[in-house]
């Protein structure tokens, strides 16, 4: 479509609003890096059960999930902005309600201030996403929204540093094999410098929030534009489940969110089933003490580099590509990569799994873009609830994942599926999920933006 290319992503009037919004998603891209990593750092720490440890991501996806449709609702019928602080005051309360918990050292404070913290995510992502949408012409909106969430793998890039540097490495605990049998006395001091570690980056947050919260409040943002009555939320429910490319794009969401956490979260035992095989060289590099060959994070490091540089290209690329085009293209790409990860052995593999995020890079707000387009702001407040809700799908699917690579044992290649090992085979879960999304990119593309195309 041609005509898309005289019209500007962002105008100059929107410029600053747009700038704003847009550091909002590395914000909460930070939250989301930062926070993975927590379930080990809680579970050696306060010597708590696998199944204890994994209340820190109910805790978190659960608060999301529980918030996207109050929010939602909430914006109806007040503005974008006044959602958007009230997201970062909860977002801020959330972080700093880590202070009291390191003083009390009761996990289950630990888990109330992340479930604060994500009602605040939710009401952030549900009023930003459409927000940026709305920022100009509907010909560029999903151009802009890529642009936008641009940021946000810079924030992943920075959390998983901070995760990494400044609280893994200094979590005492971990000089222990067996924490648990220290003298009490000893334990507890170790247990109160560790938990005081891993409260730092959140009360840093808080106080960058608090930042950002007088930031908005005293910047003029653009109004909602909604005129006339408010049609009822059972009217607007209605009529988002008739709206097929609606309803299938939330579906395509929640498979996408569960195959990006999959394929992220697995990494680092895709990484150790190649230690395990003998898969790595003798040589390998050493970078602060950490043998780099054998350790995921620096995998990850790269699978987010690769994140960041496939927004980029998929944001351009949306200038002379429709998005449903470009969505199946990339999701067509990524079953590729999967393929590899399954079936090719040894190093291969693994490159073909860091490949995987290329190919995510677009997805997220490409699927966002599309199931919105078209929607009334009413609709558009409504529907970005149920987008937003899909993240739950980053809750439901890994632990699928988990009971595969557990066939054979505790271990992660302790038996074979398929001839394959049973954590390579284990990616036939994000495989099924770039299917579909392949096939919804497919859909929408002759259904809808072929038609237009055809008579532009």
């Amino acid at each position: 479509m041609k005509t898309t290319e005289k019209i500007p992503v962002v105008t100059k009037k929107m410029l600053v609003p747009f700038i704003l919004i847009t550091s909002l998603f590395a914000l909460w891209g930070f939250a989301n890096a930062v926070t993975d990593p927590m379930v080990s750092a809680f579970k050696k720490v306060l010597e708590l059960s696998n199944t204890q440890a994994s209340m820190v991501q109910m805790a978190f996806y659960g608060g999301y999930f529980c918030m996207a449709l109050p929010a939602a609702m909430f914006m109806r019928k007040y503005s974008y902005k006044v959602g958007v602080l009230i997201g970062l005051g909860l977002f801020a309360t959330g972080a700093l309600l880590f202070y009291p918990a390191a003083v009390t050292e009761q996990f289950w404070f630990f888990c109330l201030g992340l479930y604060i913290l994500t009602f605040g995510l939710a009401f952030l992502e549900t009023a930003a996403n459409p927000y940026a949408l709305a920022m100009g012409a509907k010909e560029t909106a999903t151009q802009r929204l890529n642009l936008a969430q641009a940021f946000n793998p810079v924030g992943l890039i920075a959390g998983i540093l901070i995760a990494k540097f400044f609280v893994a490495e200094k979590l005492q605990s971990d000089d222990f094999d067996n924490f648990a049998a220290l003298d009490s006395v000893k334990k507890a001091a170790i247990t109160a410098s560790d938990l005081a570690v891993i409260r730092d980056p959140y009360v840093i947050l808080g106080l960058v929030l608090i930042g950002f919260f007088v930031l908005f409040l005293v910047s003029k943002m653009p109004q909602n534009t909604t005129e006339g009555k408010m049609p009822s939320i059972k009217e607007t429910f209605k009529e988002l489940a008739s709206n097929k490319k609606y309803a299938l794009g939330v579906l395509a969401q929640i498979l996408y969110v569960g195959a990006q956490i999959m394929c992220w979260t697995y990494i680092y035992q895709y990484v150790e089933g190649l230690v395990n095989t003998g898969a790595f060289a003798e040589s390998y590099i050493t970078v602060f003490g950490t043998e780099v060959l054998k350790d995921g994070f620096y995998y990850q490091i790269i699978a987010f580099l690769l994140f960041v540089v496939g927004r980029v290209i998929g944001t351009a690329m949306l200038r002379f590509m429709s998005a449903g085009k470009l969505l199946s293209s990339f999701a067509v790409l990524a079953i590729v990569f999967v393929c590899g990860t399954i079936f090719i052995d040894g190093m291969f593999g693994l490159y073909s799994l860091v490949g995987v995020s290329f190919c995510l890079s677009l997805m997220f707000p490409t699927i966002y873009g599309i199931a919105l387009e078209g929607l009334t702001e009413d609709q558009s407040k409504v529907g970005s609830a149920g987008l937003i809700m899909a993240i739950v799908g980053g809750a439901l699917m890994p632990p699928l994942q988990g009971l595969i690579i557990d066939l054979g044992g505790s271990g992660v290649s302790d038996t074979t599926v398929l001839g394959v090992s049973e954590i390579n085979f284990s990616f036939v879960l994000p495989l099924f999920c770039f299917l579909y999304i392949a096939w919804y990119g497919f859909t929408v593309y002759k259904k809808y933006e072929s038609k237009v195309a055809a008579s532009v």
